[in-house]
């Protein structure tokens, strides 16, 4: 299989931080997209951001910006979606998605998406980790996707779907394991961003 290309789901309305773009946010003297970058680019082919609105306020970050193609807000689902659409351009065979708000994901966590994919025909693989409360917490924005399931998406898609997980079980997705919860913490809240900085 050829490296994936890599998707930032940045599309969110970020309602919980009074609205703007979470990854703009300062964390450490580096905003947290650009975090999210430099730890998901040396994992894939390429890189492209989706988000919607005007494209020029991330202009700095040299990326493809790719908005959704559904009308609406569709959720991450949509966001997966054009970065599929784009990757089919590239001629790549799947994507990983990276949230645009969680800045300390796994290092490793494209090779141990496609360790899990192997044996499927259409590659499609969530991260998960474990939880005490529900025995795993799936990430369902930190995904291995297969360019070739993106027709079926678009027409879920229009037909109303807008859950992650079931539209991958419906294709019977895998997910891949990963010891850290707090790999996968996201900044929703205002204290949520004071809680990053005492993390780093």
């Amino acid at each position: 299989m050829k490296q994936p290309l890599g998707v930032i789901l940045a599309g969110g309305q970020a309602t919980r931080m009074g609205g703007g773009d979470k990854g703009l946010l300062q964390l450490g003297g580096q905003s947290v997209l650009d975090r999210v970058i430099d730890r998901l680019s040396p994992q894939v082919a390429d890189l492209a951001l989706n988000a919607n609105g005007d494209a020029a306020r991330f202009a700095a970050l040299g990326l493809p910006v790719l908005p959704d193609s559904i009308e609406g807000f569709a959720g991450p689902l949509a966001g997966v979606l054009a970065g599929l659409d784009w990757a089919a351009e590239q001629g790549a065979d799947t994507i990983v998605t990276a949230a645009a708000d969680t800045p300390f994901f796994p290092c490793d966590l494209v090779p141990q998406l496609l360790l899990a994919s192997e044996g499927m025909a259409q590659p499609l693989v969530l991260a998960a980790t474990p939880d005490l409360e529900r025995g795993r917490a799936r990430h369902p924005t930190f995904g291995l996707w297969s360019v070739g399931l993106r027709d079926d998406l678009r027409a879920s898609l229009e037909d109303g779907v807008r859950k992650v997980v079931q539209w991958t079980g419906r294709h019977e997705g895998r997910e891949a394991q990963f010891p850290d919860e707090a790999a996968f913490f996201n900044i929703n809240t205002p204290e949520d961003l004071q809680r990053a900085e005492a993390m780093l």
